[in-house]
């Protein structure tokens, strides 16, 4: 069954690797959240930290140095590979769209506090900007192959819209916690908050859900996975930071998939 839903793309040890790679990193880096090694950002930005020898930007400019390189990539692949078809072409918008939609929220929908450890910005920056050039390189690369047997990029474009609206609204409902010039955390309110603390993260997840079953390759299936299991691990990692925090934070509230975890 699988199968039928994979595209019958050209043999290439570059393509596996590609695809075993950033499963194993994002796979690390979910092993890492789930112990408590931090990449140093947003609540964690100075957990274990020794400031000193560590550059800090702020959570803004890093922030934009996350989500600007993909983006960039995904814009120019629209005059690199020019004419791909309809696949191609809405695997190339949903990458580009997600990058610049995180992009403009930075520059005018969050209220940051705190700071990004320098590193920290790097490798996730390095690894949103593989995945997005990788995923539609190597989805040029099916060009004239055969198609997968089950066509699944329309309700790929479906769950990417849905995830995109809930991603947004939820980031728009974090933004209105604080007032102007406020600086601290507080418990989040309405929509899914009700039942998961990071409803943004469940939503990113159906994002790049969306794009692999758009993108319907190996590669865009191991992003996809690699992607859910940093932000379970990240999700898991912010519910404990709140229950630490905040003695009413209700223990019914899960980490990211309502009533399961």
């Amino acid at each position: 069954m699988f199968q039928a839903c994979v595209y019958q793309e050209p043999s290439s040890m570059y393509i596996t690797a590609m695809s075993v790679m950033i499963l194993l990193t994002t796979a690390c880096l979910a092993l890492l959240e789930f112990i408590g090694k931090h990449l140093q950002y947003s609540k964690f930005w100075n957990v274990g930290s020794k400031k000193s020898h560590q550059i800090l930007l702020s959570s803004k400019t890093g922030m934009l140095l996350l989500y600007t390189p993909a983006f960039l990539a995904g814009l120019a692949s629209f005059w690199i590979f020019p004419d791909g078809g309809t696949r191609f072409m809405m695997v190339q918008f949903a990458v580009t769209f997600h990058f610049l939609k995180r992009d403009l929220e930075v520059l005018f929908l969050h209220k940051f506090s705190g700071f990004m450890v320098l590193d920290s910005a790097i490798i996730i920056s390095v690894s949103y900007f593989t995945a997005a050039a990788s995923m539609i390189y190597l989805q040029y690369l099916t060009l004239g192959f055969q198609e997968p047997l089950v066509d699944l990029k329309y309700l790929g474009l479906l769950l990417f819209l849905l995830g995109i609206c809930g991603n947004f609204y939820h980031h728009c409902l974090l933004s209105k916690l604080r007032e102007k010039n406020e600086k601290g955390y507080k418990i989040p309110r309405g929509g899914l908050f009700s039942i998961v603390i990071c409803p943004h993260y469940l939503f990113e997840t159906i994002i790049f859900l969306g794009i692999s079953l758009i993108s319907q390759t190996p590669f865009s299936y191991s992003t996809a996975l690699g992607v859910a299991l940093y932000l379970a691990a990240r999700s898991y990692a912010t519910r404990k930071w709140y229950l630490s925090k905040f003695e009413n934070f209700p223990k019914n509230v899960k980490s990211l998939v309502p009533y399961v975890f």
